[in-house]
């Protein structure tokens, strides 16, 4: 399960941590050249990927993709950046796109090989990678009410001295960050007047018995290089030895926050503060300016307007795949 994220860079800064090694062929000479992804500043319907703690399915983020999708390449390991809305909007749906009635923030790696509205987009190459500073899940758990549930930030290990939540120990100029990078699906939806609309899911299995403690789903994680290039290079890997390649993820790291991000609407810095059961405030942070917020911190009661566990990979499969051929059929 996925269901929000945090990505706070800009991108400028976002293509400084997506560097990458072009993957070399038989017919290339040997280079250590790091390239830079080009950033494609797509319409997307006159939406903009901003920057946010908390983001939140139907927002635009930054998303990797072989450049091969843009262009006549052969060479299908070149990449870009493409800011995409995340839900999928399928490019057969009529009418007005978030009405389209599908729950597609994830989708299940189980039946995606069966399913009539994931299984095309995989067999035409189109997938894409994630990017994120890392993101949010909330502990499964009876115990508690869904708003009360434990919620945890989730990211890969940093470099010594690098702390996901203090910006200021970022080396954004040289090297950046390790972004979370999470394999998904794309596709592209074009509206009455031709404008185009590009928008992703997040692919998600059965969680690992490490991260089991947390959720019984997890996003399938992309750990290093050789794992994003071959789930990119659509022309050189094909779709199910791509399939095959995902596994849940054993780097993860953790920590707790509090359940502020359960909120949509809550898009700053205190997202991602560890925190504590028990403790009034995420650490490191002063005294709230605002007294909603200190009432909010104390109490720890506030009504969100999100359950905290909402299962963003939708309904069961076979209610999705009668909900895809409905909205097909008309």
């Amino acid at each position: 399960m996925c269901g929000r994220t945090c990505l706070t860079l800009e991108p400028k800064e976002i293509q400084c941590c997506c560097k990458y090694i072009k993957p070399q062929t038989s017919n290339d000479e040997k280079s250590n050249k790091f390239k830079i992804p080009e950033y494609r500043n797509e319409f997307n319907c006159g939406r903009k990927y901003q920057p946010s703690y908390n983001l939140a399915p139907t927002d635009i983020s930054p998303v990797l993709v072989s450049a091969a999708h843009f262009n006549d390449l052969k060479d299908s390991s070149e990449r870009t950046l493409v800011p995409m809305m995340w839900s999928l909007v399928p490019r057969w749906h009529k009418g007005d796109y978030r009405k389209h009635g599908l729950t597609t923030n994830n989708c299940r790696l189980e039946g995606l090989a069966m399913s009539k509205l994931y299984n095309p987009l995989l067999q035409a190459g189109q997938r894409c990678v994630i990017l994120c500073e890392g993101f949010y899940e909330w502990q499964t758990t009876k115990a508690l009410k869904a708003s009360e549930r434990p919620a945890f930030f989730i990211h890969m290990p940093q470099a010594d001295g690098v702390r996901m939540e203090n910006k200021d120990t970022w080396d954004l100029k040289n090297s950046g960050i390790k972004l979370l990078k999470m394999a998904g699906l794309f596709d592209v939806w074009e509206d009455e007047n031709g404008d185009k609309l590009y928008s992703y899911t997040v692919i998600t299995f059965e969680s690992n018995e490490k991260f089991s403690k947390i959720h019984h789903r997890i996003p399938a994680i992309l750990e290093n290089e050789e794992e994003v290039n071959a789930w990119l290079d659509f022309k050189r890997v094909p779709s199910n030895r791509a399939l095959n390649m995902l596994k849940p993820s054993e780097r993860i790291q953790w920590y707790g926050v509090s359940n502020l991000v359960n909120n949509s609407r809550n898009k700053s810095e205190q997202c991602n503060k560890p925190f504590e059961i028990g403790e009034t405030k995420p650490k490191g942070l002063g005294t709230p300016k605002s007294k909603l917020m200190q009432t909010w911190l104390i109490t720890q009661k506030r009504t969100n307007d999100e359950p905290a566990d909402r299962e963003q990979d939708g309904a069961s499969d076979s209610k999705k795949l009668k909900t895809e051929n409905e909205d097909r059929s008309s």
